[in-house]
């Protein structure tokens, strides 16, 4: 449950300052496109950069994560055939737990930018289903390539798995779950959650955690076809 290298950059180097390339661009690369910038208008905004407006800047960049990233599919997708098992109530805390770590790492790590582009490659499109393939950049030169999942929901591309350098988020976290259910069983599981939840540091939201997605207290509707 430790962050890992793989978490530091597909969360927080999925979305930031860019450098944008043109190439091939479709719906879902220009959705893409527009949530960063509309990170980069809040990062860039002078009044949002002060201390005393850090709860209403993390705000804001939440409702954009919330934009790009079906945090609900990536938490089923993430506890994979342990998920069915759970009862809707479980579903429900385990989404907002698992959510909220992976929101928070986002936002902590987007604070920190630090200089790196991003490079819009292209976007393969099945149907409801799409990869949007970028490249991102580092200070140092050191060219790593992002992918990100992605399925449709009504008008809005949402990302439910991103890949780095071809390893997967969901499938990286479906691991570690699966073999601490397994050694432990499902409320440990729910125990270290909850203890990275409440140890984290900042301020919390009051109230329910707001889903722009389908519902996660009922079972969530896959994109067709699980991916890995």
């Amino acid at each position: 449950m430790t962050s890992t290298r793989f978490l530091i950059l597909a969360l927080s180097m999925g979305v930031t300052l860019l450098m944008v390339s043109d190439a091939l661009a479709g719906p879902a690369t220009d959705q893409l496109r527009t949530s960063v910038d509309l990170v980069v208008k809040i990062l860039s905004d002078p009044e949002l950069k002060k201390e005393a407006r850090s709860l209403e800047r993390r705000r804001a960049i939440r409702a954009v994560a919330n934009q790009i990233f079906d945090f609900g599919e990536i938490s089923r997708r993430s506890l994979a055939q342990h998920w069915q098992a759970r009862p809707p109530a479980e579903r429900e805390e385990f989404t907002r737990l698992f959510g909220d770590l992976l929101e928070q790492s986002y936002i902590s790590k987007i604070e920190n930018y630090s200089g790196e582009k991003i490079q819009y490659l292209g976007e393969a499109v099945d149907g409801d289903r799409a990869v949007v393939r970028t490249l991102i950049v580092t200070k140092q030169g050191t060219a790593i390539p992002v992918d990100y999942r992605m399925f449709l929901q009504g008008e809005r591309w949402r990302a439910y798995d991103v890949t780095l350098e071809g390893v997967s988020l969901v499938a990286n976290y479906r691991a570690q779950f699966n073999a601490i259910i397994q050694r432990s069983g499902y409320p440990d599981l729910v125990a270290k959650l909850k203890t990275r939840y409440d140890e984290r540091p900042g301020p919390r939201e009051t109230g329910p955690r707001v889903e722009t997605g389908a519902a996660v207290t009922a079972p969530a509707p896959a994109p067709p076809r699980q991916s890995p």
